[in-house]
Formats: structure tokens, sequence, C-alpha cells
């Protein structure tokens, strides 16, 4: 019954439902709570619906002020939204974390300038917030923790994700583009000034999901998108890998999309301060076992997996622009190249190639 300008007071308590509360069709509305720790909504008892909250085709929608536990599905869920809002909203599951509990906690999805801010996550079997197919987004501020992915950036596109803490989730921050989705290439991403440390939760991913392969101990991730600062940022014993950038090769998955472009590309990782103690890999993931026998303790940093384009490089055996991976200035900078296009046969640890801007 929200009318345009509308604003929804939800007052401090904590309230029990058993249904998905949807919003569809609106302009200019809030929903308001007194606080994150003072406006509790519990879906524990949830007996109808796929999301906690769901707001769906509508236009400059502000979510602030409130908790949603125990979502059955996702804890919010916006599609179709120009105009987004999410401000010191709290999404969490009850005890450890399950691959029984809802995917994702904030999940923007196929929206327009999008905000996320002083905003929690804990225990999402997928992302604690995940942007996807969007365009114009801004998440900050916020911290991510006990997921499977902290943050995710999927497909998506003009993003900025700074001021954040990622720790603890099996994977600090993903910039994934993917296949079969209907917004095809994501790109024009900026990932600073956020702390990434101590990344090394069990995957507890339902068998099947894309997630479900980021091996324990991963702090940042790139794959198959293009146009990626990741600069100023602190990330920090994350045991398996600190920061690492793939082809969708790497996961042996089939592709089927022909619109798809599997390879990195224009990818700049600079004047980040990685620290790493010199500790075994988690191995409950094959890219543990890999960086194990081939590394020990002594993992590098920065790892590229290699795996090219046909026409990416010139004849010295450089990058090209297009598909240019440029690493200066970190400290702790410690780097290797898989070589898994070649069953990591000439696997280096040569920077040199990648030293431009």
């Amino acid at each position: 019954m929200a009318e345009k300008g509308d604003t929804i007071l939800l007052p401090a308590g904590s309230y029990q439902l058993t249904q998905t509360l949807s919003m569809d069709r609106k302009e200019d509305v809030t929903i308001l709570g007194a606080g994150s720790a003072e406006t509790i909504l519990s879906f524990e008892n949830q007996i109808d619906g796929g999301e906690g909250l769901r707001i769906t085709n509508g236009k400059n929608i502000t979510l602030q002020g409130l908790t949603i536990i125990d979502a059955t599905g996702d804890a919010v869920k916006a599609q179709y939204v120009d105009g987004i809002v999410f401000n010191d909203i709290s999404t969490r599951w009850s005890g450890k974390p399950s691959k029984n509990n809802g995917a994702y906690g904030l999940y923007p999805v196929q929206c327009k300038n999008v905000l996320i801010d002083h905003c929690y996550a804990y225990g999402a079997s997928d992302a604690g917030i995940y942007v996807g197919q969007s365009d114009q987004v801004i998440v900050r501020n916020s911290t991510a923790e006990g997921n499977v992915a902290g943050i995710e950036i999927e497909n998506t596109t003009n993003a900025e994700v700074y001021d954040n803490i990622a720790r603890s989730n099996t994977g600090g921050i993903l910039i994934f583009d993917l296949p079969d989705l209907e917004k095809k290439k994501g790109g024009h991403v900026k990932v600073y000034q956020n702390q990434i440390v101590e990344n090394n939760y069990k995957n507890f991913a339902p068998k099947g999901n894309i997630v479900a392969q980021v091996p324990p101990g991963t702090g940042i991730m790139i794959m198959a998108t293009s146009d990626v600062e990741i600069y100023r940022n602190t990330i920090s014993n994350n045991r398996t890998i600190n920061s690492a950038v793939m082809s969708y090769y790497i996961t042996e998955l089939e592709i089927k999309d022909e619109a798809y472009n599997p390879y990195p590309s224009r990818i700049y990782i600079h004047d980040n301060e990685f620290d790493r103690k010199k500790k075994w890999p988690l191995l409950k993931n094959k890219f543990g076992w890999l960086f194990f026998f081939k590394f020990g303790k002594k993992i590098p940093n920065i790892v590229y997996d290699g795996i090219l384009h046909d026409n990416a490089t010139d004849g010295s055996g450089k990058l090209t622009s297009e598909y240019e991976i440029c690493i200066s200035n970190n400290r702790g900078e410690t780097f290797a190249n898989l070589d898994a296009a070649h069953k990591f046969k000439q696997l280096t640890r040569d920077i040199s190639l990648f030293q431009c801007q």
C-alpha cells in the first residue's frame, strides 16, 4: 500500500515473520528501522517465500537501520531497481556457517545506482555482499565475515569497493565475470582501501555453485573480467593465496556461452600492502594442493594462472595492451605465473613482463 514518497517505519523490537516481505513497482520509498541493533526481523520460522525481504521493479528505494536473520533463502534481494540504498543493514544466520543457510545476504541483481554503506553480512552460503549484473555501484564501510565469499562483484560495471573489511570468509573479495548470464560483461571495477585479512574459513557452499571452487584461504580473486584496479588495500594472512588473477578455464567447467570472454584483461594491482606468515596452504581444494607442491610455505602474494588468449602476447612474450596484467609498487610484492596452460611446466616467479602501469 506504500505510495510514492512514503517512509515505512519499523520500530525497535524483534519481529517473527513467516513469509517474505515484498515490495514491487514502488518509487521514492524508504523502509526505516530504528537501527540494525534495534530492529530485528527474524525469519527462523519462515514457511513461505524464497527471501526475507524482496524489492523488485522499483526506483529510488532506501533500506536503513535493520537486521534480517535466518531467512530461508536470500536475506535481502533487490532486482530491477534503479536507485537502491542499503544503509546500516545487517544480514546473518544463527550458529556456525552452514550450507543450509541462504545463498546471499545483501543481493542486488540487475540493478542500477546501487549504494551499500555501513552494512554487515555473516553466514551466507554463497556471498555475504553480492552485486550481480548491475551498473554504477558503491560498496563501502561494510564488513563481511563468516561467508563463503565476503564481497562479490559479478558481471557488474562501474563499481567501487572501498573502506570495507572482509575477514574470516572462504574468500575475501571476488571480482568475476561468468557465462550464461543476461548481462555478458562486467568490468571497470576499483577495489581500494579495504582490509582483506585471514579469510581462511572452510568452503561450505553447496556443490555445483561456482564459489564452491574458491579455495579456503583466498584473499582477493579476479576471474575473467576486465579493467580492474586493485590498490591501497591491506591483504594479509590469507593462507592459500593473498591475491589471484585467473581465467575461467582454471575451473575446468565447460563453456557453452559463445559471447563469453573467459580471460582476464587490463588488470592493475598496485600500492597494496601484502603480508603472509609462512604457513602451509589449506589443503581442502585442488589449488591448496597445487600451491603445497609448488611453493611449500612460501606462496607468492600475487599469482597469475598464465592461461592466455591466442592473441594475448606480442613477439617478445609480453602481454598486449588488450590483455595486459600490470603489477607495481606493492609492499611485500612476490609473484608467480603458474603457466596453467601448459600443465604448470614453465611456472616462473619472473615478474618483469608484468611490471607496467
